[in-house]
């Protein structure tokens, strides 16, 4: 049977030919559907709008984006354990036992024990979140170069293939969003010693995440013997954080200049470092105070700032202008 199409005798139109101007998909599409019996064509734009729906809306580029984006922020995370204990009824009473206290309750190494799983557990989970979303761009590379293909029959023959990769490739979606949150962990073994209480509280470990903190690179800025520093949390605990700020002298010259450099507790987000060297850089890192809870942190932010010039001899400080000059930051 000859498609209607097959009279239009495309490759020997004329340039001046009014028919010449059909746009190049066009003249492809007419092509590809002689190749085919009208019914074989209309399965085949059928099962390739399918695709197409599949691959503009279940793993878009732009849904593809904002994961890597995310897992860009789990890696800069700290991971913590969460204590959510049951009520504990004593007597004719219920109170709730809050988790400071139950760390009291918690057998100290059994407690560290769970620390190292969480460690682990959260270890693995970051490598097998950056596994399947490899797995989820190497399945959209592989379904567009068959949208790309010449010829729709091998598409037509083996799309029994094709829908199991669409199937595996929803599954690979479906896990992944569901591993983005940290999970329970597993307690075998009781971790409250005998209290000699009738009951024994009920307890649930879970792996929390806390956001990274980062330094505002616009607010942070160096002056001559001095640096003005801000950080940021994305998502503002409820309580107040401590934090450890961490300076040094980059390239230091002598052994006195070695000593230029320490580590700060901070209980705010701003802070000013003072007597430093002029002309100098200096690097600056910044993390939360180390928590009991806290199991795995990978990640911490730093910041390089290079302080001004001195002022030239005969010349006072108040007549040279004080300009915040910052270096890329280093990580």
């Amino acid at each position: 049977m000859t498609s209607p199409v097959a009279g239009l005798g495309l490759a020997k139109m004329k340039l001046d030919s009014p028919q010449s101007f059909l746009d190049v998909e066009d003249v492809e599409e007419v092509e590809d559907q002689q190749l085919l019996e009208p019914e074989a064509w209309r399965t085949y734009m059928e099962r390739r709008n399918t695709l197409q729906e599949f691959l503009t809306s279940d793993l878009s580029p732009h849904l593809l984006k904002r994961h890597h984006a995310h897992m860009q922020l789990l890696k800069k995370c700290s991971y913590h354990l969460e204590i959510l204990p049951k009520h504990l009824a004593l007597g004719d009473q219920n109170s709730l036992v809050l988790p400071s206290t139950m760390l009291q309750l918690i057998d100290p190494w059994k407690f560290q024990r769970m620390k190292k799983v969480g460690t682990a557990q959260t270890k693995i989970q970051l490598l097998l979140l950056g596994h399947l979303l490899e797995q989820l761009d190497h399945g959209r590379l592989e379904l567009d170069s068959l949208l790309e293909s010449p010829d729709p029959r091998p598409f037509l023959a083996g799309w029994g293939l094709v829908e199991q990769r669409l199937a595996d490739l929803s599954a690979i979606m479906d896990n992944f969003l569901a591993m983005m949150v940290p999970g329970r962990l597993h307690v075998k073994h009781r971790l409250v010693s005998d209290i000699g209480a009738t009951k024994i509280p009920h307890i649930r470990l879970m792996l929390s995440t806390k956001m990274p903190v980062m330094f505002d690179r616009k607010e942070s800025v160096a002056h001559q013997d001095w640096v003005s520093l801000r950080w940021f949390v994305t998502i503002q605990p409820a309580a107040q954080e401590q934090f450890e700020l961490h300076f040094k002298l980059l390239e230091p010259q002598t052994q006195q200049e070695c000593m230029q450099c320490g580590v700060i507790p901070v209980a705010a987000c701003t802070f000013e470092v003072h007597n430093l060297l002029p002309n100098r850089t200096y690097k600056f890192t910044i993390k939360r105070a180390e928590s009991y809870t806290l199991v795995y942190e990978p990640w911490r932010d730093s910041l390089s700032l290079q302080t001004n010039l001195g002022p030239p001899e005969g010349l006072t400080p108040t007549r040279l202008p004080s300009l915040p000059l910052t270096v890329p930051s280093e990580r």
